[in-house]
């Protein structure tokens, strides 16, 4: 057996087998390019689905991390901590808002939003005890704890983990008739990604945000954006709610926030909204850490330039020009997105998301599929021009035939 192939097989012999992941064994990475054990180099089109907008081992947040961990890496939130306020203060304005109620992943984000809204709901709307409802899109995809798979309409994420959290009405994403048909007097929020990313890039009908933006605001209800994949950069804008000239009531933030280098994650709200919390009812050992909130200080000042927004706008033309190109030639459905991420749909007379994934792979770029036979880009916002056409030559090698 090759290296790869002991490295592999030992993974698969003692971990869960909770991921499918293509055959390559990183080593080593830098920028938007990663290398194998066996000294192989592939061009990273994935980002770690969004958690590497800045690239991998970006040198300014690396000095950042180095620099904290040279003074304090964790105190809890038992004690304050020097860069805490900063954090909070710099994050909020990044927002356009007033607070910050920091924590580690994605998931544990969107639970604090739904707690968030529920606590919201009885002791501010008052909505009835146990009442409370939230709605939610159909092909979501918040992240895969009990609740979260609770309101998910995908079987592989859902099955075999009931019993199932209450509390939730599911809509088609982009029916708005439906979504109004779905609130009630003790509707508390409606939770939405801006973009559905693991849906395979999902775009909403033009209009449909600012008509849901409205329509919450005439009811009563929080608008609650999930930019744990799309915000940040990603899509040109700070955040993709930007793109329709929308504000939401609370965003939930995670991925790139922690700049590649460790999970970092905030719900951003008004002191109204988060101000419903008291001490003990929430909270996080790790949540807004000084060694996190160092590395995410230096995220906020980087998207502060707009710089990264502006190249993500730039080359996401750039590429959306180029796979318009492949979409209907046979091989490819179609081709949808925003800034720098894309959803191909791939054409399974010629092959599943995987299989194709796996030809990219063997050509030097690694992808990764999505809902059977979607494949989603997502390079690094420091991609290169150069190396980004490198990367759709392979692709139009796979899949312009």
């Amino acid at each position: 057996m090759t290296a790869t192939e002991d490295l592999i097989a030992a993974a698969d012999a003692h971990s869960a087998h909770t991921y499918h992941p293509l055959p390559v064994v990183i080593a080593t990475a830098d920028g938007a390019w990663m290398t194998d054990v066996a000294g192989r180099r592939y061009l990273d089109l994935l980002a770690g689905y969004s958690a590497l907008n800045f690239g991998h081992r970006n040198r300014r947040l690396i000095e950042a991390a180095r620099a904290q961990m040279e003074r304090v890496t964790l105190t809890s939130r038992a004690f304050h901590h020097d860069r805490f306020g900063a954090f909070c203060e710099q994050l909020a304005a990044l927002c356009g808002m007033e607070t910050v109620l920091p924590m580690n992943t994605g998931a544990e984000a969107v639970e604090t939003a739904v707690k968030t809204a529920r606590k919201w709901g009885y002791t501010v709307k008052g909505v009835p005890a146990e009442m409370a409802k939230v709605v939610v899109a159909g092909n979501n995809f918040h992240g895969r704890t009990t609740t979260i798979i609770s309101f998910s309409t995908d079987p592989e994420t859902r099955a075999d983990f009931g019993p199932y959290t209450p509390g939730f009405e599911i809509v088609p994403y982009g029916d708005l008739t439906a979504m109004r048909s779905a609130m009630t007097e003790n509707t508390v929020a409606v939770l939405l990604e801006p973009i559905q990313g693991e849906a395979g890039v999902l775009v909403p009908p033009a209009g449909y945000l600012p008509a849901v933006r409205e329509l919450t605001r005439e009811r009563n209800v929080l608008f609650v954006a999930d930019e744990v994949q799309s915000g940040l950069g990603r899509t040109g804008r700070t955040f993709a709610c930007e793109h329709e000239g929308v504000v939401p009531d609370m965003y939930v933030l995670g991925k790139a926030l922690g700049g590649g280098l460790l999970p970092v994650s905030a719900v951003v709200s008004s002191r109204e909204v988060l101000g419903v919390f008291r001490p003990g009812e929430h909270g996080s050992t790790f949540g807004g850490n000084p060694l996190a909130c160092a590395v995410a200080l230096e995220v906020i000042a980087m998207l502060r330039t707009g710089e990264y927004q502006a190249r993500a706008a730039e080359l996401g033309e750039h590429l959306h020009r180029e796979l318009g190109q492949l979409a209907g030639a046979g091989r490819v459905r179609a081709v949808r997105g925003r800034g720098l991420w894309a959803g191909v749909d791939v054409n399974p007379a010629f092959g599943t998301g995987r299989e194709v994934s796996k030809k990219l792979m063997d050509r030097g770029v690694l992808v990764k599929d999505t809902h059977g036979s979607t494949i989603r880009l997502s390079p690094p916002l420091v991609i290169g021009e150069e190396d980004l056409d490198w990367g759709l030559d392979r692709l139009r090698a796979v899949l312009g035939g």
